[in-house]
Order: structure tokens, then C-alpha cells, then sequence
């Protein structure tokens, strides 16, 4: 029914991941497969509700009315099992900035901040330009699969200076969708130091393959008061230019610290758009979702498999979450820079640096697959064409 094969030209639309090419990359040739959108249309019944309302003529304030909580709430129980209630829950602009106002609510200068590296790069910069003291605590490998290292994380979460701890769940880069035997351990540590968690799960609705997200706040009554949580249509439905997300809290006073924050800082009112795309979204998008798993699904083992054929070198794990994938080059015996270089002058190919995510990042780069399938096996022979004898 949804035509995800079609090729979009996106450029001169101040798209970030086209038309910044050139300032990111040095090369305006390059395949964008870097910044974590899609290259779909989104689905027509969002993009109909949105011309609905592009065609009157005011574009005055707007406020949100009650279908905005009733979408989040319906949203969370159809695809979480997590009935909310309606106080529980607070308009965002987006996630990051949400991070942001929560940082800057619930800390003071100097307090720390745990972030569990390689990690998306606005969790480094979201606590250190907000003058917070950022604790990085490094996800290690078992058996090819990346784990939460516990002793680390509690001697961190121990330290009389830690406030917050930043969770990716499910994690970007790494693609893990974590358990909920992780989530109770990272739990149980949280609250014995007084660590307030603050739960981004804005890749929460795109597992993959039947496996389950648990979200944080689903654990037990008191993970879910000693938390926020941070979640979008967004990247599920392909809206992030709508800048619309929200915030979720059993706990006033922490839902209060947000909220007076982010009033405080006058960006509480959203536009024009930004309640229609999360209701038209979560309310008319589920067939076209059901889709988009598939088609994600499979360019993933399509991806997994023209590496193992053509580039065994280049390893990778099947992700449990998310349209990014995590590839190690480490084979191809290159620098950093190295390695940047070629895959952007030679390949022409366009990627996330893997050291943006941190120092765990060396050796690395992260591919989005969100893309027509035509696209992903012309760079990836691209790559092959060019790799390093």
C-alpha cells in the first residue's frame, strides 16, 4: 500500500541531512545516510490532516486541546501496555531540549551527570553547555554484544556529586533494546545513590522483529517516581521537523521542575502544526507503521547480508531497535580521519563518525538504513568499489 521504494529528492528543501552536506562532509556528492531521519514520505493520512490545516489562511497562536493527551495516552497503552494518566504528561518541544530543561531543573552547576558512551552526541553536550559535570560510563562488548557495565556504574552513581543519569533506551548507537533484568539492575543502583533517571525512548516504537521495548517507568511503581521519560512521534512517523515531543512523569515534583523550566523559558506553546502531526500521527499512522517495520526490517538483513558477501571485514550486529546501524571498520587499519576520508572522497558515501558518539566510537561509523533500498545497495557498492587493498 506504501510505496517506500520511491526515490524523494529532498534537496533545497532545508533538509539538514541534504543540504548541509557540504558543510559536514566537504563534498556536496556525497550519499547522506547519516542523520537519523528517513528518507520516506511520511504517511499520506499525516500529510492530509497537515494540508487540511496549511489551508487556512491565519496561522495564529496555538494551543492544545485535549486530543493531544488522548493520542499520547491511547498511543502508549496500543503499543507499550502503558496506561498513563493525563497529568502525567507534559508538552516538549523535543526531546534533547527537554534534556535540557530537566538538566537545568533538577541540578545545579558542577552536579553530575552519567551518560553510558559510545551515546548520541547532544547527550555529551546537552550537560556540559548546561555547566553540569558530564560522567561518562562506557558500554562494554560481550561476545560481540554491548552490555551495561554495573561496578562502573555504581561507583559513578555512588559519588555524592551525581544527580542524573541520562539513559538511551533503546540505545543509539548500539541498537540495544534492553531488558528489563537491565533496566531493574541500572534501577536498583539509581535509587539506592539518589540518582533521578531521565529515560530517552524516542526509538522505543521501532523494534524490530516482535522483541519488546520496556520502557523504564513500566518497571515498578517506584522506577516510574524516580523518573521522566522522553519520547515522539518523531522518528516513528518521520516528523521531526514538526519539533513536537513529550514528557512523561508519575512524579509532580519532578514533572514540576520540567515544566516551570520550560515555561520559565517561554517555549511552551508549540506551533501551528505541532499538536496536528503527533495526534494525525499516532491516530492514523498505524497501517503505515506495520509497513515501514517490514521494509526497515529488511534493509537491515539486506545490509547485514552484502557486508557478510562482500565486506566480512566490516563487522556488524543485527540491531534490536532502531534504523541505525553501528559498523566497525577496524579491519581496514586506518585512522580516524583516515577512515572518514576515504569512505567521503572515494566512496561517496556520507556517515556519522563514530567518534562523535565518544572515544568508543574509534574504528567506527553509523549507517542509516531509512532509506529506498536502491539507495542503500548503490553505497554499499560504492564502498566496495573503493575499499582499501
Amino acid at each position: 500500500m506504501y510505496d517506500f521504494d520511491r526515490i524523494i529528492d529532498r534537496s533545497e528543501t532545508n533538509t539538514y541531512k541534504f543540504d548541509l552536506r557540504k558543510s559536514y562532509f566537504g563534498e556536496e556528492d556525497v550519499i547522506p545516510l547519516w542523520v537519523a531521519d528517513m528518507d520516506f514520505a511520511a504517511a499520506p493520512e499525516i500529510h492530509a490532516e497537515i494540508q487540511k490545516r496549511a489551508a487556512h489562511e491565519i496561522f495564529g497562536y496555538t494551543i492544545r486541546k485535549d486530543d493531544f493527551n488522548e493520542a499520547i495516552k491511547d498511543w502508549c497503552e496500543y503499543k507499550h501496555a502503558w496506561k498513563i494518566q493525563t497529568d502525567c504528561i507534559e508538552y516538549s518541544p523535543g526531546v534533547v531540549p527537554a534534556l535540557a530543561f530537566s538538566i537545568l531543573g533538577l541540578t545545579e552547576p558542577g552536579d553530575g551527570v552519567i551518560i553510558n558512551t559510545p551515546v548520541y552526541p547532544p547527550f555529551h553536550s546537552v550537560v556540559t553547555s548546561n555547566g553540569r559535570e558530564l560522567i561518562k560510563n562506557s558500554l562494554i562488548q560481550e561476545n560481540g554484544k554491548y552490555v551495561f557495565d554495573f561496578d562502573s556504574f555504581e561507583q559513578e552513581a555512588a559519588k555524592p556529586s551525581t544527580k542524573l543519569f541520562i539513559l538511551c533506551n533503546p540505545h543509539n548507537p548500539v541498537g540495544r533494546a534492553w531488558t528489563k533484568e537491565e533496566l531493574l539492575k541500572i534501577h536498583e543502583i539509581c535509587i539506592k545513590h539518589n540518582v533521578v533517571v531521565l529515560a530517552d525512548e524516542i526509538h522505543s516504537d521501532l523494534v524490530w522483529w516482535g522483541k519488546q521495548h520496556n520502557a523504564f517507568a513500566l518497571l515498578n511503581d517506584e522506577a516510574a517516581a524516580n523518573s521522566l521519560t522522553f519520547m515522539a512521534p518523531s522518528k516513528t512517523f518521520n516528523i521531526a521537523g514538526f519539533n513536537t515531543s513529550y514528557v512523561i512523569s508519575s512524579n509532580p515534583k519532578l514533572l514540576a521542575a520540567y515544566r516551570n523550566t520550560q515555561n520559565r523559558l517561554q517555549v511552551h506553546l508549540g506551533h501551528v502544526f505541532s499538536s496536528l502531526a503527533l495526534t494525525s500521527a499516532y491516530n492514523l499512522g498505524r497501517p503505515w507503521l506495520k509497513e515501514l517495520t517490514t521494509y526497515i526490517e529488511d534493509n537491515i538483513q539486506f545490509v547485514d547480508s552484502f557486508l557478510k558477501s562482500n565486506l566480512p571485514e566490516i563487522q556488524m550486529q543485527i540491531p534490536d531497535a532502531t534504523y541505525l546501524l553501528w559498523l566497525n571498520f577496524a579491519e581496514w587499519n586506518m585512522s580516524q580521519k583516515e577512515l572518514k576520508d576515504h569512505l567521503v572522497k572515494k566512496a561517496k558515501v556520507g556517515l556519522n563518525d563514530g567518534m562523535t558518539f565518544g572515544a568508543e566510537g574509534k574504528g567506527y561509523m553509523r549507517l542509516n538504513v531509512a532509506s529506498p533500498r536502491s539507495i542503500l545497495h548503490e553505497a554499499l557498492e560504492r564502498i566496495v568499489a573503493t575499499k582499501p587493498v
